[in-house]
């Protein structure tokens, strides 16, 4: 008897794994579409993220990158512009990735905030000249931490909120030497990052506290970033490129139907960025 129910059962997972790739398949269309939709002009903010996930290939399990490209719109609410899967990094791809944004309508975009992806920021100062790059503090932070101990990862961490949350930018600098000093001999190299991308890092202090919480990822896109980290722990490796970019739609469209508010304090928000970015915004 057990043989027998064994045998039945497979051809019913068979033809659940069928439905389920028969339904996924028909919103191609629907995310073509939407790859395709036009956007609006100007945005004042745009995120570029990167998760990872394991692809089969072949019979090869290999890591591919999802980059997650969302936004802030003049009206403050939050949408994602688009998807990208599985491309090298590099000035050529991102100024492809740039351009496809360009041709869909955005003429401007006042602050792209990343991780310090290869060539991001040699694309954005060819496709839009006028932007300003700010690298993510949160990945330089988490970046510095991998030097780091795990009993000295506590006191490094609030060391480094410091950096970030210091009132300007020589304050900034201040604080940033402070920690170099202090951790110097513990770890030599922990650092060196901070030093080097110090221009990428700058431009958050010239804004105040509303604007520095708007322009985190973790505050704006996190549960964003969660809903797609599920895909993660609901499987382990996806089977082609295709059926993860289906499953980071579909995910992005159920989480986005909660998009319907402003962000909060938007219009105090807005007000500083037209006044930074004078003559950028509509009015």
């Amino acid at each position: 008897m057990r043989n027998e129910k064994s045998v039945k059962k497979g051809p019913k997972k068979s033809r659940h794994i069928r439905f389920i790739s028969d339904v996924t398949d028909k919103i191609m269309p629907e995310i073509e579409e939407w790859q395709k939709r036009p956007l609006s002009e100007v945005y004042p903010v745009v995120f570029i993220d990167a998760i990872h996930y394991s692809v089969r290939d072949n019979g090869i399990i290999r890591k591919l990158a999802a980059y997650i490209i969302p936004g802030i719109g003049t009206e403050g609410r939050k949408e994602v512009l688009t998807i990208q899967v599985g491309e090298n990094e590099s000035s050529k791809y991102w100024l492809s990735v740039l351009n496809d944004l360009k041709n869909r309508g955005v003429k401007d975009i006042l602050l792209i905030y990343s991780d310090g992806l290869t060539g991001i920021r040699e694309a954005i100062g060819t496709a839009y000249p006028d932007t300003e790059y700010q690298r993510c503090i949160v990945h330089q932070v988490r970046n510095t931490l991998k030097y780091v101990s795990d009993k000295d990862r506590k006191p490094f961490a609030a060391d480094l909120k410091t950096i970030d949350q210091a009132p300007n930018e020589q304050e900034g600098l201040n604080a940033r030497e402070r920690v170099s000093e202090k951790w110097q001999d513990r770890y030599p190299n922990a650092m060196k990052s901070w030093e080097k991308n110090w221009d990428a890092l700058t431009p958050i202090f010239k804004f105040s506290a509303d604007v520095r919480t708007v322009i985190y990822t973790t505050n704006a896109i996190e549960s964003l970033n969660s809903t797609y980290r599920k895909l993660n722990r609901q499987r382990s490796v996806f089977p082609s490129d295709q059926a993860l970019l289906k499953a980071l739609y579909l995910a992005t469209f159920e989480a986005t139907k909660k998009w319907t508010m402003p962000i909060r304090n938007w219009g105090r928000v807005y007000g500083e960025l037209s006044i930074m970015y004078e003559g950028r915004l509509p009015d």
